[in-house]
């Protein structure tokens, strides 16, 4: 049967409220369309807190772009939201902001057909203003003859001033519509601030993907990665500053096939926000990310019944896994792990529920996933974050670190 279970997110009027629970208070970003997923954080210059994330009908279709809003340091108040992209021909996704110097703000984001991921591109667009106004929109990585880039993750900066951007390649297969399982890792480098890149594949990375790379004071690199097989998030080092990557290996935290990120805190803990959840918590699966897209890019907004939905036939090529869609995307949990990531001892989740994603309707509010975090630090010490909420809207949580000690664990 069909799920009907409609849901609403709350007030999405952009204010700063405090939480019931000490050491938190909350925002619901200010919602310019009716789908919105897929939140960045980054501090401006000017220290304003800034979010980036796309938004539109749905996931895939050609109306959706990128949109901005900023918290001044002085205020409560999330601003409007501004539009950034703008293709009527291409599905814009994942914005990634990066904060060159005290002037020059970049903002990434792929560029793809329809609902196919093997078609992106990565764009980018260069303010100098600190993020006030924008240059026009150019190809930072283009599509390649096997298949689409795309991003997610933030840029790191190492002290040499060396780039890395993690990109993970969505592998095209003739005859077959893209399902993810063929995807893996890369990382581009640039010595020059970003004039000229190389790449250096991440081994033995297929299913991993979502690459989120942090440094530690002894300059280890620590990558952890989204599984596509839903069922760990998995973790690589490198000890070269990024020239060569040990292959990934499950840890102990499950995943769901979706988004993660974690920051590097000064005294060398990782902070993580991810979906404490796995396959192994699903009750049915879907075919793709997608709701049904038509090649026109018309999406069809119904719900999908995931008991009817039959999952992706694997590829013959030695490797019998497929990309498992559908496991819950809830609760979105904050863990410290205390030793590089090995382990995770620490946990309190920040929202809770079924996390019922077998749809990407926003339209006639079936989902209810909370997902694609985006966690920084600040000098005060505090965490911000920020996820998709039931793709309605882009949740904003803000914890003193003590938060995590004063409540329940999950």
């Amino acid at each position: 049967m069909t799920e009907r279970t409609l849901t609403t997110v709350g007030n999405t009027d952009g204010v700063l409220r405090s939480s019931n629970e000490s050491g938190r208070s909350d925002a619901l970003l200010p919602a310019p369309q009716v789908q919105n997923h897929a939140a960045n954080l980054a501090l401006l210059p000017d220290n304003s807190l800034a979010c980036v994330w796309f938004s539109g009908t749905q996931e895939g279709v050609p109306d959706i772009s990128v949109w901005l809003s900023t918290l001044a340091p002085d205020s409560a108040v999330w601003s409007a939201p501004v539009q950034l992209s703008d293709d009527s021909t291409r599905s814009e996704q994942n914005p990634v902001l990066h904060v060159v110097d005290d002037r020059t703000v970049w903002l990434l984001w792929t560029s793809q057909h329809a609902g196919n991921q093997d078609t992106a591109r990565v764009l980018r667009r260069i303010s100098v203003d600190g993020g006030r106004s924008w240059g026009q929109p150019h190809t930072l990585i283009p599509e390649t003859a096997s298949g689409g880039v795309f991003v997610r993750q933030p840029l790191a900066v190492l002290p040499s001033g060396r780039l890395l951007l993690p990109v993970f390649h969505c592998v095209r297969v003739p005859g077959r519509k893209w399902v993810g399982d063929r995807d893996y890792s890369g990382v581009m480098i640039s010595d020059d601030r970003g004039e000229h890149w190389r790449e250096v594949v991440v081994p033995d990375s297929l299913g991993c993907v979502h690459m989120n790379i942090g440094r530690l004071s002894d300059g280890t690199l620590v990558a952890l990665y989204r599984s596509r097989w839903a069922d760990h998030i998995y973790r690589s080092v490198s000890t070269d500053d990024g020239d060569t990557w040990s292959a990934p290996v499950a840890t102990e935290l499950p995943n769901n096939n979706s988004s993660i990120q974690f920051v590097v805190l000064p005294d060398d803990r990782l902070a993580l926000v991810f979906n404490n959840s796995s396959a192994a918590d699903a009750t049915a699966r879907r075919t793709s990310l997608y709701d049904e897209i038509d090649d026109d890019g018309l999406a069809d907004n119904g719900s999908i019944d995931g008991a009817d939905i039959e999952s992706p036939t694997p590829i013959d090529d030695g490797d019998s896994r497929a990309a498992f869609w559908g496991a819950p995307r809830a609760p979105m949990t904050l863990a410290v792990s205390s030793d590089g990531g090995l382990t995770w001892p620490v946990q309190r989740d920040l929202e809770v529920g079924d996390g019922y994603c077998l749809t990407n309707n926003s339209r006639d509010g079936l989902n209810r996933e909370y997902s694609y975090p985006s966690i920084i630090g600040s000098s005060d010490g505090a965490l911000h974050i920020a996820f998709t909420r039931f793709r309605q809207a882009i949740e904003y949580v803000r914890v003193d670190r003590s938060w995590l000690s004063n409540g329940p664990t999950s």
